[in-house]
C-alpha cells in the first residue's frame, strides 16, 4: 500500500519549480527585471573621492590630489584616446563645458602624448585633468572601463556614477537634473 503523504514533497517541488519557470519566462516580469548597465550601483556613493596623488596631464610637473576636486560641484569624467566611446561623448563635453558645467578628466590607463594631441584636437573641456597611467585611482572609483562619469559635490562627495557615453538625453535625463539639484544646494537653494 502507497503511502500518498510521501508525494506531498514530490508535489511541492513540481508546484514550486512550475511557479519560477512561468516567471522566468513571463515577459512582463522579464522587462521588470532588466537591467540597465548604465546604472550600475558604486560603494562610492555618498563618500568623497578616493585620495590620490598623480600627474596633472596638462601641467606636466604639477601633482594633483584629491583636494584639487573641491570646491565646486563638478563631473568626473574617466577617458582614453583608446576608447572609442569617450571620442563619441567628448563633443558633449566641450559643449557642457561651453555652457558653465565644471568637468575633470582622469586620462585612465593611457598614452600621456597620445592624451595631448587628442585635447588638442578635439578641445580641452576639462579644467583639470589626472594622468591615471596605472589605472590605481580608476580601480579606487570602481571604474569598470572608459567612459565612466561621477558626479561630486563642492566637498568633493561623490553623489551618482554613469557608466557609458554621456549625451544630450543622458544630460537632460539624468545628469543634468542631479548637477543643478546640487549647485542649488550648494548656493543655500538659491537659483
Amino acid at each position: 500500500m502507497r503511502r500518498p503523504w510521501m508525494l506531498i514533497p514530490l508535489i511541492l517541488f513540481l508546484g514550486l519549480a512550475g511557479l519560477f519557470l512561468k516567471t522566468l519566462y513571463d515577459k512582463k516580469n522579464l522587462q521588470d527585471l532588466a537591467i540597465d548597465p548604465s546604472a550600475l550601483p558604486s560603494a562610492l556613493i555618498g563618500k568623497p573621492v578616493p585620495a590620490f596623488a598623480l600627474p596633472s596631464l596638462d601641467e606636466p610637473g604639477r601633482t594633483l590630489t584629491e583636494q584639487d576636486f573641491r570646491g565646486e560641484v563638478a563631473l568626473v569624467n574617466v577617458w582614453a584616446t583608446w576608447c572609442p566611446t569617450c571620442r563619441a561623448e567628448h563633443a558633449m563635453f566641450n559643449k557642457l563645458a561651453s555652457q558653465g558645467v565644471t568637468i575633470h578628466g582622469v586620462n585612465y590607463k593611457d598614452n600621456s602624448e597620445a592624451a595631448r594631441r587628442w585635447l588638442e584636437e578635439l578641445g580641452n573641456p576639462y579644467q583639470l585633468n589626472v594622468e591615471d597611467p596605472q589605472g590605481s585611482l580608476g580601480i579606487n572609483l570602481g571604474v569598470y572601463g572608459a567612459p565612466e562619469t561621477f558626479l561630486i559635490d563642492a566637498d568633493g562627495v561623490i553623489h551618482y556614477k554613469y557608466i557609458g557615453a554621456v549625451d544630450e538625453r543622458v544630460w537632460a535625463d539624468q545628469l543634468g537634473p542631479r548637477y543643478q539639484a546640487l549647485l542649488k544646494q550648494a548656493s543655500g537653494g538659491q537659483p
